[in-house]
């Protein structure tokens, strides 16, 4: 296959220097010339860019060092090889033209196999830097794109188990939809609060939200005739529905053991189906913790959950309005729920109901 050869840009304010470079290079390379630094810089930028650019220094209005460098600060030309071509030849000269990001540094008169051996160097540099950062961009695109790829299968995987729960009661309709928001809306208000801005960073706050439908997975291990009981549970019904926490952290673990490592998200779920029943003053199950002892993820989900409970129709309810909710939870501040999580929750009620309505039950 027939390559395009190199295209070389020749800056030099004299005739006779053009007319030279062209004749020296124009059997091998496509030529452009400039003579002038403000053409020079106009053609660096003209696509197809030059593939490397001989410079000269002693020009009038702007001279090489000027043109060297506004190519190397224009993202469209800082890459384009420079080779400064030119009379001045004290140490300090070419000190100036490399510090100013130039690859070479040639004196006239020049030699014209020594010329020619530098360009066809610095362009087999070029074409090698070139190759790998193509080679790195599509790495890194592949990388991104097998992530992508890799949480999309978490998260379908997650909605999938948390709605083979969800058929277990046909009443909760899109209510781990609709609880997933509210916990991230929670999570989002809180990470401003200087107690939990560490912990709530970007990454978790997305990590919750991908856990969140899972709180609830241990109640398909609880026997129908329990989970769908349309009136109160006795106590012995009660001892095997709270089971469910357990039920649901030990199926995760499970998974979590075939796979032989432990899952960041996975952890934020365990958490959830564990502790999402467990209550601020000590009260709830399974284990009666207390306070801040119970995670931040669960704290999160109990005051989701039973928001979400409360505005929704079940058999042995009607659903409650937005203030009623409301006025549950706020009541339930500092004995059901972690205060500054009711806190969160009244300064993002606008949010709540908006997500209420998007998610509604058919």
């Amino acid at each position: 296959m027939e390559t395009t050869p190199a295209q070389i840009l020749v800056v030099d304010d004299t005739p006779e220097n053009l007319a030279l470079m062209h004749a020296l290079l124009r059997d091998t390379y496509r030529v452009k010339v400039a003579n002038h630094g403000r053409r020079a810089l106009e053609l660096a930028r003209t696509q197809p860019s030059p593939d490397l650019i001989l410079l000269d220094i002693m020009m009038p209005e702007m001279d090489g060092y000027e043109v060297c460098r506004q190519l190397k600060a224009d993202p469209v030309t800082r890459d384009i090889p420079v080779l400064f071509l030119t009379a001045k030849s004290e140490e300090t000269d070419e000190e100036t033209g490399l510090t100013l990001g130039a690859v070479d540094y040639l004196t006239k008169p020049i030699k014209p196999a020594i010329v020619l051996a530098r360009i066809r160097t610095h362009l087999q540099l070029k074409a090698a830097a070139s190759f790998l950062s193509d080679r790195n961009a599509y790495l890194e695109a592949e990388v991104q794109r097998r992530t992508l790829e890799v949480q999309a299968i978490q998260d379908v995987t997650i909605l999938a188990m948390a709605s083979l729960a969800e058929t277990r009661d046909n009443e909760t309709g899109n209510h781990i939809r609709r609880t997933q928001h509210y916990v991230r809306i929670l999570a989002e208000d809180l990470a401003s609060h200087p107690d939990h801005a560490r912990e709530l960073d970007e990454r978790t706050i997305g990590l919750l939200f991908k856990s969140a439908p899972l709180h609830d997975i241990g109640k398909v291990g609880i026997p129908d005739a329990i989970l769908l009981k349309p009136g109160p549970f006795d106590s012995d019904e009660m001892a095997i529905m709270k089971q469910h926490a357990a039920l649901g952290r030990d199926a995760i673990a499970h998974a979590e053991a075939q796979l032989g490592m432990e899952v960041d998200f996975l952890r934020f779920a365990k958490e959830i189906a564990y502790s999402h029943q467990e209550k601020w003053d000590g009260s709830g199950y399974p284990e009666g913790l207390r306070g801040a002892a119970i995670p931040l993820s669960a704290r999160l989900m109990a005051l989701a959950d039973v928001y979400d409970a409360l505005i929704s129709k079940r058999v042995y309810k009607p659903a409650f309005t937005h203030e009623k909710a409301r006025e549950i939870i706020l009541n339930g501040s500092g004995s059901h729920f972690d205060p500054e999580v009711v806190q969160a929750f009244l300064r993002q009620e606008a949010q709540f109901q908006l997500i209420a309505a998007t998610f509604a039950d058919a």
